[in-house]
C-alpha cells in the first residue's frame, strides 16, 4: 500500500495532465486551486498542504477563494493579480509547469534542508526571494528563508537526538521503552 501510494504521485507526475487538471474534466481554472496539490502534498510524510493551510498565505486562500474579485481562476497564472499566492501561484510561476524549478527544499530521508552551501542552493535561495518579492520586499523575504532554514537545521538536531535516545535504550536492554505494566490507563494514570 505504501509503495503503490508513492508511485501514484512520484512517476513523471509532471507529464501526466491529469495529476493537477483532473482527468475527466480538463479545466486550467480547477488546477490553479490549491487545493488540487492536496491530493499528494498532504499527510504524515508531505506536510505541505497542512503549512500552506495555517500559512498567513492559506488564510488569505481560504476565507477569499469564493470571491472572483480576490482571486481570478480564469486569467492565465503570468495574468494574475492575487490577494495572496496559492501554490501554483508561487511554485508555477508565470505558468512553468516545472513545479520544482521554483522549490528551494529538497528532501532526503524525511529531512529538509533549505541551505547545504553549494552554489545551487545560493541560486535556488535567489530564485525563492525573486518570487517572494513579487509582492514583498526582498529583506523579508531573505530574513523568512533564513528562519526557514534555522528551523530546518534545529529539527534535523532534534531528529538526530530522538535517534540516540532510542537506540540507547535499546543498548540498555530497554526494548520496548513502556512496558505494559508501567503504560498509563486511559486517564494517564499508571
Amino acid at each position: 500500500g505504501d509503495t503503490a501510494g508513492c508511485t501514484f504521485c512520484h512517476t513523471s507526475s509532471e507529464e501526466r495532465c491529469s495529476t493537477c487538471h483532473q482527468r475527466h474534466l480538463f479545466n486550467p481554472v480547477v488546477a490553479r486551486k490549491s487545493e488540487q496539490c492536496k491530493a499528494c502534498h498532504w499527510g504524515k510524510d508531505h506536510r505541505d498542504w497542512e503549512a500552506y493551510d495555517i500559512s498567513i498565505h492559506g488564510v488569505v486562500w481560504q476565507t477569499n477563494k469564493w470571491d472572483p474579485t480576490q482571486f481570478d481562476l480564469s486569467k492565465k497564472l503570468s495574468e494574475a493579480d492575487y490577494v495572496g499566492p496559492t501554490c501554483q501561484y508561487c511554485h508555477l510561476r508565470g505558468g512553468h509547469h516545472n513545479v520544482q524549478r521554483l522549490s528551494t527544499v529538497y528532501t532526503s530521508m524525511g529531512m529538509s534542508n533549505a541551505d547545504r552551501g553549494a552554489p545551487l542552493w545560493k541560486e535556488k535561495r535567489d530564485t525563492w526571494v525573486s518570487v517572494c518579492d513579487d509582492c514583498h520586499s526582498p529583506r523579508i523575504a531573505r530574513e523568512n528563508l533564513q528562519a526557514m532554514h534555522e528551523a530546518c537545521k534545529d529539527a534535523g538536531l532534534k531528529y538526530t537526538e530522538t535517534f540516540k535516545v532510542a537506540e540507547n535504550l535499546m543498548l540498555d536492554g530497554m526494548g520496548e521503552p513502556m512496558p505494559k505494566d508501567l503504560a498509563p490507563d486511559w486517564s494517564g494514570q499508571h
